[in-house]
Parts: structure tokens; C-alpha cells; sequence
């Protein structure tokens, strides 16, 4: 299976570095579209929970940030415009990922082992875990520390 259409997942991490340098080189080995995605998750957000009018604003804030810094990787990534897909979406992480996976029909995902969880999930990372027990499609995790990836089917 050659991938004509592969979606990133970014937490902007050093970390998700490997796995953003690996999806662009697939994208231009495989002449595929690359959809690049940053999920706002609210369980990462400080403990604003309780105030409903201040959190819509830090999250509209957050967004407008993480559109600006998702611009401003693929800008650089050497891939036509009509080549890249950018994506910004609130909720519980693995669950966007998926839900954009199927809704874009992607044939591979990358995903980085290790970002905001850090220590919590030393092997795989607890987002990279659900998202290959749900996607029902291939997904590419790449180690953070060494830059190679891994690939592996979804359950």
C-alpha cells in the first residue's frame, strides 16, 4: 500500500520533531497529500474548568496560537499548499485523531511516542497507544529519542 494521503498528529513538542521530519519525508517520497493536525485538549489546560467564560476565551486564544505555530511549520516543509491540509480541532486527542483519520479517509498516521505525557508512558505514550487500538488503519509511531519510527497496524 503506497499512502496517498497521511495525517501528522502535533502536540508541538521537540519531541513530535522525528515524527514531523519523517511525515513530510513520506509526503514527498509518496507524492501524498499531508494533513497536519493539533488537538486542544482540555484535560491539559490549567485549572480554569469552573469558569466557563474564561475558559471559551483561553481556548479561542490557544487556537488562534496553535493555527499561527501549525502555519508556520508547513510553511517550511518544501510541499505545495495544495499538497498540505491544516487542522486545528478541541477535544479529547486520540479521539480527534481518529475521528479526522476516518472523515479525511487517510491511509497512514504518524504520531510521535512521546510528547506532553512525558514519563507517564514510556513505551508508546498513552495518545500513540489509543490511536493504534482505534484507527483501523496504519499507524506510523516514531521515538522521540532516536527519530526512527515504528510501524504497526491498528487493533
Amino acid at each position: 500500500m503506497v499512502p496517498k494521503k497521511i495525517l501528522f498528529c502535533t502536540d508541538f513538542s521537540d519531541n513530535s520533531r522525528p515524527a514531523w521530519g519523517l511525515a513530510v519525508d513520506y509526503a514527498k517520497a509518496f507524492d501524498a497529500q499531508l494533513l497536519v493536525l493539533h488537538v486542544i485538549d482540555h484535560k491539559n489546560l490549567p485549572g480554569y474548568v469552573d469558569w466557563a467564560e474564561r475558559l471559551r476565551e483561553m481556548l479561542g486564544d490557544i487556537e488562534r496560537a496553535a493555527q499561527e505555530r501549525l502555519q508556520s511549520m508547513v510553511k517550511g516543509c518544501g510541499l505545495a499548499a495544495k499538497d498540505l491540509k491544516v487542522y486545528c480541532r478541541r477535544g479529547m486527542t486520540s479521539k480527534e485523531i481518529v475521528s479526522l483519520a476516518q472523515e479525511e479517509s487517510v491511509d497512514l498516521i504518524v504520531v510521535g511516542s512521546h510528547g506532553w505525557t512525558g514519563m507517564k508512558d514510556l513505551v508508546v505514550g498513552s495518545v500513540a497507544r489509543s490511536v493504534l487500538k482505534t484507527a483501523h488503519r496504519p499507524v506510523l509511531v516514531v521515538d522521540a529519542s532516536s527519530g526512527q519510527g515504528e510501524a504497526s497496524k491498528g487493533l
